[in-house]
């Protein structure tokens, strides 16, 4: 009895077969093909943010602004893309990458003002914040 178990697992064919490795192929295949293009997506989405982030915070210490002074600040960012704003002579933050402000602000008194940021690599380039509508995509116009 025990010779013909011994036997029998003697002939037992051992891995997968051809089909079986070709099925998981083709599953690993169409998950690659379905996540790929959503993980890619999640970068721009992620540039968006960083630029609403930084036009929120400049147009928060805006507001901020004309509470403790009188007439228009100067936003500004003088060294350029990842660099600090400066709003007059005092630093704000750091700005994200790819992140820059567009010009200065825009306006003329505490209830009419705009500011706006551009990221050239977001799926949304340009984003403003104003004093009326508060965070929105666009320029300042």
């Amino acid at each position: 009895m025990i010779a013909r178990i011994r036997k029998g697992l003697e002939k037992k064919d051992q891995g997968f077969t051809l089909i079986e490795l070709l099925v998981v192929m083709i599953i690993i295949g169409i998950l690659a093909a379905v996540a790929i293009p959503i993980f890619l997506s999640q970068r721009a989405k992620a540039q968006d943010t960083a630029a609403k982030a930084d036009v929120s915070t400049i147009g928060k210490e805006v507001a901020t602004w004309f509470v403790d002074h009188i007439g228009m600040p100067t936003v500004t960012q003088p060294g350029g893309i990842g660099t600090d704003y400066f709003i007059g002579a005092d630093s704000i933050g750091n700005a994200s990458a790819n992140v820059s402000l567009v010009g200065s602000i825009v306006g003329t008194d505490s209830t009419d003002w705009c500011v706006a940021v551009v990221n050239t690599e977001g799926s949304i380039q340009n984003f403003e914040y104003s004093a009326q509508d508060g965070l929105q995509e666009g320029n300042c116009t």
